[in-house]
Protein backbone atom coordinates (compact mmCIF):
# COMPACT_ATOMS: atom_id res chain seq x y z
CA UNK A 1 0.00 0.00 0.00
CA UNK A 2 1.19 3.49 -1.29
CA UNK A 3 0.98 6.93 0.67
CA UNK A 4 -1.66 7.85 -1.82
CA UNK A 5 -3.66 4.63 -0.69
CA UNK A 6 -3.95 5.63 2.69
CA UNK A 7 -6.84 7.56 3.28
CA UNK A 8 -6.87 10.75 5.67
CA UNK A 9 -8.72 8.65 8.65
CA UNK A 10 -6.07 6.90 8.55
CA UNK A 11 -2.92 8.92 8.17
CA UNK A 12 -4.94 10.81 11.23
CA UNK A 13 -4.54 7.61 13.50
CA UNK A 14 -1.03 6.91 12.30
CA UNK A 15 -0.19 10.71 13.43
CA UNK A 16 -2.00 10.29 16.82
CA UNK A 17 0.27 6.87 17.44
CA UNK A 18 3.38 8.81 16.62
CA UNK A 19 2.29 11.52 18.87
CA UNK A 20 1.61 9.55 21.92
CA UNK A 21 5.03 7.41 20.96
CA UNK A 22 6.69 10.73 21.71
CA UNK A 23 4.85 11.13 25.14
CA UNK A 24 7.86 9.55 27.33
CA UNK A 25 8.19 10.39 30.73
CA UNK A 26 10.52 13.15 31.16
CA UNK A 27 12.64 14.06 34.56
CA UNK A 28 9.79 15.73 36.29
CA UNK A 29 7.72 12.20 35.81
CA UNK A 30 10.74 10.72 36.85
CA UNK A 31 9.43 10.69 40.61
CA UNK A 32 6.36 8.18 39.35
CA UNK A 33 8.60 5.36 38.80
CA UNK A 34 8.85 3.18 41.16
CA UNK A 35 12.70 2.18 42.37
CA UNK A 36 14.44 -0.65 41.90
CA UNK A 37 14.91 -3.19 44.17
CA UNK A 38 17.89 -3.31 46.32
CA UNK A 39 20.52 -6.53 45.11
CA UNK A 40 20.72 -9.55 47.47
CA UNK A 41 24.05 -10.31 48.65
CA UNK A 42 24.13 -13.19 46.57
CA UNK A 43 23.77 -11.12 43.28
CA UNK A 44 26.59 -8.64 45.15
CA UNK A 45 28.97 -11.61 45.20
CA UNK A 46 28.04 -12.50 41.68
CA UNK A 47 28.79 -9.22 40.42
CA UNK A 48 32.11 -9.29 42.78
CA UNK A 49 33.18 -12.56 41.35
CA UNK A 50 32.68 -11.20 37.95
CA UNK A 51 34.50 -8.18 37.83
CA UNK A 52 37.53 -10.13 39.73
CA UNK A 53 37.35 -12.44 36.75
CA UNK A 54 37.38 -9.76 34.39
CA UNK A 55 40.63 -8.02 36.30
CA UNK A 56 42.65 -11.12 36.48
CA UNK A 57 41.67 -11.49 32.66
CA UNK A 58 43.15 -7.95 32.45
CA UNK A 59 45.79 -8.63 34.37
CA UNK A 60 47.07 -11.53 32.28
CA UNK A 61 46.88 -9.94 29.70
CA UNK A 62 48.91 -7.05 30.78
CA UNK A 63 51.34 -9.56 31.97
CA UNK A 64 51.34 -11.43 28.62
CA UNK A 65 52.19 -8.17 26.26
CA UNK A 66 54.51 -7.19 28.87
CA UNK A 67 56.47 -10.52 28.04
CA UNK A 68 55.83 -10.21 24.49
CA UNK A 69 57.63 -6.70 24.74
CA UNK A 70 60.61 -7.56 26.81
CA UNK A 71 61.09 -10.60 24.17
CA UNK A 72 61.00 -8.54 21.71
CA UNK A 73 62.90 -6.04 22.79
CA UNK A 74 65.92 -8.35 23.46
CA UNK A 75 65.18 -10.20 20.24
CA UNK A 76 66.00 -6.66 18.55
CA UNK A 77 69.46 -5.26 20.63
CA UNK A 78 70.83 -8.94 19.39
CA UNK A 79 70.13 -7.77 16.23
CA UNK A 80 71.17 -4.86 16.15
CA UNK A 81 73.97 -5.92 17.79
CA UNK A 82 74.39 -8.62 15.20
CA UNK A 83 74.17 -5.54 12.06
CA UNK A 84 76.80 -3.48 14.17
CA UNK A 85 79.30 -6.19 13.79
CA UNK A 86 78.23 -7.39 10.35
CA UNK A 87 79.39 -3.56 9.61
CA UNK A 88 82.10 -3.56 11.11
CA UNK A 89 83.66 -7.14 9.50
CA UNK A 90 82.32 -5.75 5.86
CA UNK A 91 84.43 -2.24 6.78
CA UNK A 92 87.34 -4.50 8.23
CA UNK A 93 87.27 -6.33 4.89
CA UNK A 94 87.12 -3.86 2.83
CA UNK A 95 90.29 -2.35 4.32
CA UNK A 96 92.37 -5.77 3.64
CA UNK A 97 93.78 -4.59 0.09
CA UNK A 98 94.94 -1.27 1.87
CA UNK A 99 96.78 -3.74 4.72
CA UNK A 100 98.32 -5.60 1.50
CA UNK A 101 99.65 -2.25 -0.27
CA UNK A 102 100.73 -1.35 3.38
CA UNK A 103 102.87 -5.09 3.36
CA UNK A 104 103.84 -4.43 -0.16
CA UNK A 105 105.36 -1.08 0.52
CA UNK A 106 107.27 -2.31 3.24
CA UNK A 107 108.26 -5.31 1.23
CA UNK A 108 109.87 -2.78 -1.12
CA UNK A 109 111.49 -1.03 1.59
CA UNK A 110 109.21 2.02 2.23
CA UNK A 111 109.58 2.38 5.78
CA UNK A 112 106.88 5.56 5.90
CA UNK A 113 104.15 3.22 5.61
CA UNK A 114 105.25 1.32 8.64
CA UNK A 115 103.23 3.35 11.50
CA UNK A 116 100.30 3.56 8.78
CA UNK A 117 100.11 0.26 8.51
CA UNK A 118 100.49 -0.24 12.86
CA UNK A 119 97.91 1.78 13.29
CA UNK A 120 95.53 0.32 11.00
CA UNK A 121 96.27 -3.39 11.96
CA UNK A 122 95.73 -2.07 15.88
CA UNK A 123 92.33 -0.46 15.24
CA UNK A 124 90.84 -3.47 12.92
CA UNK A 125 92.76 -5.93 16.08
CA UNK A 126 90.63 -3.74 18.65
CA UNK A 127 87.74 -4.85 16.68
CA UNK A 128 88.11 -8.53 16.44
CA UNK A 129 90.64 -8.89 13.50
CA UNK A 130 93.25 -11.51 13.72
CA UNK A 131 96.16 -12.37 11.57
CA UNK A 132 96.64 -16.20 10.66
CA UNK A 133 99.76 -17.64 11.27
CA UNK A 134 100.87 -19.43 8.61
CA UNK A 135 104.65 -20.51 8.05
CA UNK A 136 105.39 -23.67 9.63
CA UNK A 137 101.69 -24.18 10.53
CA UNK A 138 100.41 -27.71 9.26
CA UNK A 139 98.31 -27.15 6.65
CA UNK A 140 94.73 -26.30 7.14
CA UNK A 141 92.47 -26.04 3.84
CA UNK A 142 89.92 -23.90 6.05
CA UNK A 143 92.71 -21.42 7.09
CA UNK A 144 95.15 -21.47 4.30
CA UNK A 145 94.88 -21.73 0.15
CA UNK A 146 97.58 -23.47 -1.07
CA UNK A 147 98.89 -21.66 -4.47
CA UNK A 148 102.25 -23.58 -5.10
CA UNK A 149 103.53 -26.90 -4.02
CA UNK A 150 106.84 -28.24 -3.82
CA UNK A 151 107.99 -31.96 -2.75
CA UNK A 152 109.14 -32.65 0.43
CA UNK A 153 109.77 -35.78 2.85
CA UNK A 154 106.35 -37.07 2.02
CA UNK A 155 105.53 -36.27 6.04
CA UNK A 156 102.25 -33.84 6.56
CA UNK A 157 102.01 -30.71 4.84
CA UNK A 158 103.64 -27.69 5.78
CA UNK A 159 103.39 -23.95 5.15
CA UNK A 160 106.66 -22.88 3.88
CA UNK A 161 106.08 -19.83 3.06
CA UNK A 162 103.17 -16.65 3.02
CA UNK A 163 102.20 -15.33 -0.31
CA UNK A 164 99.48 -13.11 1.19
CA UNK A 165 98.24 -13.23 4.58
CA UNK A 166 94.87 -14.75 5.51
CA UNK A 167 92.67 -12.99 8.55
CA UNK A 168 89.77 -13.81 10.68
CA UNK A 169 87.27 -12.02 12.23
CA UNK A 170 86.18 -13.46 15.57
CA UNK A 171 85.72 -17.13 14.59
CA UNK A 172 85.07 -16.26 10.33
CA UNK A 173 88.00 -17.19 8.49
CA UNK A 174 87.52 -13.79 6.53
CA UNK A 175 90.26 -14.41 3.88
CA UNK A 176 91.93 -17.44 3.42
CA UNK A 177 96.40 -17.43 3.63
CA UNK A 178 97.49 -17.59 0.04
CA UNK A 179 100.72 -20.22 1.04
CA UNK A 180 103.19 -22.58 -0.66
CA UNK A 181 102.96 -26.13 1.32
CA UNK A 182 105.75 -28.59 1.39
CA UNK A 183 104.99 -32.16 1.59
Amino acid sequence: MTEDEIDGSEQTQLDLAVDEADDSPTDSDASNVEPEEPLSVEELIEALERVTAERDDHRDSLQRLQAEFENFRRRRSGEMKQQIADGVSQLAEALLPVLDACDAAEAQGLEDVVPIKGSLETALQKYGLVRIEAVGAPFDPNQHEAVLHETGDGGEQVVVEELRPGYRWGQRVMRAAMVKVRD
